[in-house]
């Protein structure tokens, strides 16, 4: 069942509808992951002032400014489609606020996962050593890729098959 003119499958709503709907769902989306990436990286600036700062490893180190590159990249990609939003407010360009949002939000929720490994690495290293933490943070990585990639593509690739019977 198709929607009103540029309507979504399913629904019945104009494209400025759809538009409208989609943008107030990314936003929900957005608030959930601003929220922890911005914690996260409040901590990370408090952690260099600390004592034991000064005598991390090299392997921490780089897990560190990963971490803190990685998640000051995602603030601002997390946090970016407010500002779009701000300068192109009234001015008729819901669309591209939409497809821009998206994309802000898909580079962010990436970024994140690289600081989330990054900084069970450094975290880990501390605790089990080397070795141990390469792996475990290797693993936690492979769980992003699964959750957060792997399950969702395969998911739309399965709903576009089938939606072409």
């Amino acid at each position: 069942m198709a929607g009103g003119p540029g309507g979504a499958v399913g629904r019945d709503e104009t494209e400025a509808q759809r538009l409208d709907r989609n943008y107030g769902e990314l936003l929900q989306e957005l608030r959930v992951a601003q929220i922890g990436v911005q914690i996260l990286f409040a901590s990370l600036l408090t952690v260099v002032f600390s004592q034991r700062f000064a005598t991390i490893s090299s392997l921490q180190r780089g897990a560190y400014v990963l971490t803190l590159l990685s998640t000051a990249c995602a603030v601002a990609l997390l946090v970016g489609p407010v500002a779009f939003h701000r300068i192109v407010f009234r001015h008729s360009q819901k669309d591209d606020l939409v497809r821009v949002s998206h994309r802000m939000a898909l580079g962010g929720l990436g970024c994140l996962a690289v600081s989330m490994v990054a900084v069970v690495l450094f975290i880990l290293e501390e605790v089990l050593g080397k070795t141990p933490a390469i792996w475990y943070s290797a693993g936690v990585g492979a769980v992003f890729l699964l959750l957060w990639l792997v399950i969702p593509v395969v998911s739309r690739t399965r709903e576009e098959i089938d939606g072409d019977d």
